[in-house]
Order: structure tokens, then sequence, then C-alpha cells
């Protein structure tokens, strides 16, 4: 069931499906598990983020380019965090570039955010997406998108970041955190 709220924004109902699948993890950002990495000095555990996740405004530049090509700069991204994850970021759509973006299905559903569409970039299949459907908690993240670092180069301030392992999630590490990370072999339990 969906609702249309009064910007036209598609809300996604709450049901006992959707609750279920929040209900299936096992760390919610109170306690760091045993295997979890002790940060470093100017790092910040995984294990530390919340579940539901939080978002928070992002106080450096994003940067998302394909063969040197900018595709996305913002200085307005909105960096999301998530118990076990690397955080995603998504872009104000007006600070993408739309020329080079095509827009595919819905794909996936996020039990927190909202039913995803598929994007690519310059023949770049799946190098991102953004919601189209959305629970109302992370309604202001409405077609904003966000890309895939294993698909393209993205960079927060001047550093460019790696992928979260696994190829699922579309998490952007960078050398200020610690994990281990979500998508890393064994991690299916987390």
């Amino acid at each position: 069931m969906t609702d249309h709220s009064p910007t036209g924004i598609v809300l996604l109902e709450e049901d006992n499906r959707v609750r279920a699948a929040r209900s299936h993890w096992r760390y919610y950002g109170q306690r760091r598990p045993d295997f979890a990495a002790q940060p470093e000095r100017g790092q910040q555990s995984v294990w530390d983020f919340p579940r539901p996740p939080r978002m928070i405004w992002c106080d450096k530049e994003i940067r998302v380019e394909h063969r040197s090509r900018v595709v996305a700069r913002s200085l307005r991204a909105v960096r999301v965090e998530e118990t076990a994850g690397a955080p995603t970021y998504y872009l104000p759509p007006e600070d993408v570039d739309e020329t080079l973006i095509t827009y595919g299905d819905v794909a996936s559903v996020c039990e927190w955010k909202g039913a995803a569409q598929t994007l690519s970039v310059r023949g770049v299949a799946g190098a991102g997406w953004r919601y189209v459907q959305m629970f109302p908690a992370f309604a202001e993240l409405y077609l904003w998108p966000s890309f895939y670092p294993g698909k393209l180069d993205c960079f927060v301030g001047v550093e460019k970041v790696i992928a979260q392992p696994g190829g699922f999630y579309g998490g952007w590490v960078t050398k200020d955190l610690a994990g281990p990370i979500k998508g890393e072999p064994g991690s299916s339990a987390w």
C-alpha cells in the first residue's frame, strides 16, 4: 500500500513485512561486537553507526566521475550512516549532470529508505540508484542519486574512495573508517 504525500512523493507503508525485515538485524550501533576493529586516532568505527540509519549533511565536496568527466559534484550531499556499513552519499538532483544518466526499473527495496530505481551512466549499467518510493523517515532523499564507487570514480573531498566489499551495498570506504564492513565474506549474519 502506498500513499501520495502533498509534495508528490510516493510514501510506502511500514507494514508487518517491513517490520520483519528490520527486526532481523543483530547489531544496532549501541555496542561494538568483539570482532570489531578498534578505531585508530582520526577513525570512526562503522559499528558505532546507528540502525535505523541516520542522515547527516556532508561538510565535504562529493564528486563522481566517469572517464574523467564529472557526473556529479556537490557541497550539499547527504551522508547516510548505518551500523556495519560504509556510508553512502546522496546528491541533490540539481548537482547531477542528468544528460549522462538513464534511469531503469525499480530493482530493490531498502527496508529503511524505500524502493530504488537503477541508473546507468554513459553505458555503465547499474552505476547507481535513486529512491522513487519512500518510507516517511527518508522522504528527504526522494530522487537524490547515489553511485557505486566500484563502477565510477567517487571522491569525498580529495580522497578517492573504494567500494564497500561484496558488490551489493553502495557504501563508500574511506581511510577514516574502522571495520570490518558488511559485505566481506562471512558477514551475512550481521
